[in-house]
Formats: structure tokens, sequence, C-alpha cells
């Protein structure tokens, strides 16, 4: 039996994300979920990809509030409130989108700035912000917050053992930052899933998950490496792209546990080379 075992959140893009025993689903994925964003002073979203530091601060939620520590400078931590009422607004970029953001303080940009060393800004995404998915894999103009595209990420823990049994140090889950681990499969059933169920939502497969160098970013200490990469691309590459996990449409708001049961409805014929 499949079954749900983590869920994972990550109220600003690319910093560190939260485990949680339950989650409330959205119309634009997990609330809180990357609803938060640093960006440049041209209002350019910022990344690991490009600053591997951002992986040393760490996001927690409590009491709606959002507090951000570094993890290894002995500073006091910054707090964020969970819904800002703020009414300066800005465009943005993520990637190919453009999307209306509030601007939430200037005090804390000034502390983002300096425990990054870069110049920065942070941003929330309102309600009424619509940013919707790609219209190529789209089927019923589907919304997402400020993640790169899609509202969840979906990976099998037999698909990262699989992984870690080919590497010669093993990673942890939190370098490929998914919504929702399942166990209970094969490895690399993510890949066909192409309709199921958890409660009352109805989850849908349309997008492999193409993987970038922040898999290869210790989390803790923000070190980069080669792997696992270099190992993925050895058997999980197809079109120069290395792939592992799966990006999903849902249909329904609710609530997911750890623990909840998936109900496959409908597979995929093909599958990635594992």
């Amino acid at each position: 039996m499949l079954r749900v075992s983590e869920l994972f959140i990550y109220p600003i893009k690319s910093l560190g994300g939260i485990a949680l025993p339950s989650a409330k689903i959205t119309d634009r994925g997990f609330q809180y979920d990357r609803r938060w964003m640093l960006v440049d002073s041209a209002n350019r979203f910022l990344t690991q990809r490009e600053f591997p530091q951002m992986a040393l601060l760490q996001v927690q939620l409590s009491d709606g509030l959002l507090t951000v520590q570094h993890k290894t400078k002995n500073t006091e931590m910054a707090v964020v409130p969970a819904l800002s009422g703020r009414i300066q607004l800005a465009t943005v970029q993520v990637w190919g989108d453009t999307c209306r953001v509030e601007l939430v303080n200037p005090e804390l940009d000034e502390w983002f700035s300096d425990m990054l060393s870069i110049s920065c800004k942070l941003v929330y995404m309102p309600d009424s912000s619509k940013r919707r998915v790609d219209t190529r894999y789209a089927t019923n103009k589907e919304l997402t917050s400020l993640s790169d595209g899609y509202p969840f990420l979906i990976i099998g823990q037999s698909s990262l053992d699989d992984l870690n049994a080919r590497l010669a140090e093993p990673v942890p889950m939190n370098r490929f930052r998914p919504n929702i681990v399942f166990t209970g499969a094969d490895p690399y059933l993510e890949d066909i899933m192409e309709h199921f169920s958890i409660n009352s939502t109805q989850f849908y497969g349309v997008k492999p998950c193409a993987r970038c160098v922040i898999t290869t970013i210790d989390q803790d200490s923000a070190g980069r490496s080669r792997e696992p990469l270099k190992t993925l691309a050895a058997y999980r590459q197809k079109r120069n792209n290395v792939y592992f996990g799966q990006n999903l449409l849902h249909d329904g708001e609710g609530e997911m546990h750890v623990g909840d049961e998936i109900k496959i409805h409908q597979l995929q014929n093909a599958k990635l080379k594992s």
C-alpha cells in the first residue's frame, strides 16, 4: 500500500524547508508553500542556483508567523508576518513569468541582504495574484505559487534509496525539495503516476522534474559537489535533462497527513530508464 511518509513546504523560495505532519491544500499548492521570495534590484527571483548560501537560512512556521535564522551565524532571527498587510505592490520575474507581489518590509530586506551578502528584497504573493502553470501542461487553467512551475512535487522514498545505493555517500531527501514523499512502491513509480488521489483531492502527474545544481548543494553547509547529478545522469537522463521526481497538478482542496493512503487510478505506459 502506498502511503504519504513526509510532507514539506518551502515558504520562502529556495530557503530551508519545513517538515509537517499535515498540510492544507489550496488552489496553488500547500498553504504557505513558496508564497514569499527574495528578488534582486531588478525584481528577478533569486535561488540557490546562483547563491548557494541561501540554503543556510532556515525557515520555521509557528502561530501564524514565519521566523528565519541563519544555520551557522549566531544572529537574531527575522520574524516575517504570515500574511502581509501592506499594499505596496511590485512586478517580479520567475523564469519567464511575471507576477504581482507585495513588498514586505524594508527592515527585513536589510536583514536578508546582510545574511546573504547580496542586495535583495523580500516579496509576498497575495491571493489576488494569479500565476498559471505552463499552458502546455495545464488542463484547467491551474495555478501555482512562486514555485519553479508547478504546485506539487512528489518523490518515492524507494527512488532515493535506489539512488543512494549507487552513491559513495548517500544524500538526504532535502537535496530534491519535494512536497510529498511516499513509501510502499518500487523505485521511480512516480514517473508513471498519471492519476491518483489522496483523501478527496485528485492529483495528476504532468511532467517529470528536470534537476539542476541545487541537488548538488549540501543544505547544512552550502558546500557543492558533483553528486548526485553525476550519478543520476548515468541512468536518469533524457534529452539532455536529468529527471528525478514528478511535477503534479491537482483538483480539489482539503488536507493531507503523513500516513494518508495514496490511491492509484491510472498509470502511464512510458517510464524513464531506471
